[in-house]
């Protein structure tokens, strides 16, 4: 069992008293504006666990995670509200779909709802804003547009298509049922490898109506129906004043050393991330 009430007032949402399309869309968007894409704690080699029950009880203490908790936690509040919710294995993958298919880096939610299928996910990384229809078109949601459509070389199968202006090009996602717990492997080599991308930069975003927020190290950037804007974090009080107000992290489970620590090594891989960059400008 979880915490369903206290998981709603983080979101702001009053208890629904039905399983409505107009409910499933609030949640979402309370989601994604409220819950923080992030990897803190791989940065600060704290293992966490991605069972249902940690996912939620890390959302009612002011965090976030990636798509194993979020869409895990998010599974489980849809699941409680009486929403017909299934987890599939997915894969976030380049331009061209992987003839293997989706390796298990993502998890991607469906729910089916009102006699239609909806792609519902939370962990996109600054995705969508909305639920979007398997069927096969494209959809503006903001500054943003996505296309869906059914995968060549995953029978049954669907890739969702990101704005070019994303973090990523493309999700696919196998049509079969998966449990939570078969992404356990995937997720100890996404939050402990040194290979991992989510160990080796920090990435929080977070996604509202008009675009979406991004931190990357040291870099914060905004992208939005204006443009693309961006800025240097250049001191431990105004990053973690941008945590905060930005992406609704106050950290108040990590102590005053392991804040100075995080700092450190966040601060460190900006020195390398801009090293290596000016290296290429001048080749």
């Amino acid at each position: 069992m979880i915490d369903v009430d206290g998981y709603l007032s983080v979101l702001g949402v009053a208890r629904p008293t039905a399983s409505t399309a107009e409910v499933l869309w609030a949640l979402h968007r309370a989601q994604v504006e409220r819950v923080a894409y992030e990897t803190l704690d791989n940065q600060l080699e704290r293992p966490t666990g991605i069972s249902a029950e940690e996912s939620v009880a890390r959302v009612l203490r002011g965090r976030g995670g990636y798509c194993f908790h979020l869409n895990g936690a998010f599974a489980a509040l849809l699941t409680a509200l009486g929403y017909d919710v299934t987890l599939h294995r997915a894969g976030v993958q380049d331009e061209v779909e992987d003839p293997a298919g989706p390796g298990g880096d993502h998890l991607a939610l469906t729910v089916a709802l009102d006699g239609e299928r909806w792609l519902v996910d939370t962990g996109l990384a600054g995705g969508m804003y909305e639920p979007l229809p398997l069927r096969e078109g494209t959809y503006t949601q903001g500054p943003f547009t996505y296309a869906m459509a059914p995968s060549v070389v995953v029978p049954g199968g669907w890739r969702f298509t990101h704005d070019p202006r994303g973090a990523f090009t493309a999700m696919v996602f196998a049509p079969e049922p998966v449990e939570l717990s078969s992404f356990a492997a995937e997720h100890h080599r996404l939050s402990s490898s040194p290979e991992s991308g989510f160990v080796r930069v920090l990435q929080v975003q977070l996604r509202d109506a008009k675009g979406v927020d991004m931190l990357r190290g040291c870099v914060l950037r905004r992208i939005d129906a204006e443009g693309t804007h961006e800025r240097i974090i250049d001191t431990a009080a105004e990053w973690y004043d941008v945590l905060a107000d930005v992406f609704h992290l106050n950290l108040a489970d990590v102590d005053a050393s392991a804040r100075a620590r995080l700092w450190h090594r966040v601060r460190a891989e900006h020195g390398t991330w801009e090293a290596t960059r000016q290296r290429v400008t001048t080749l």
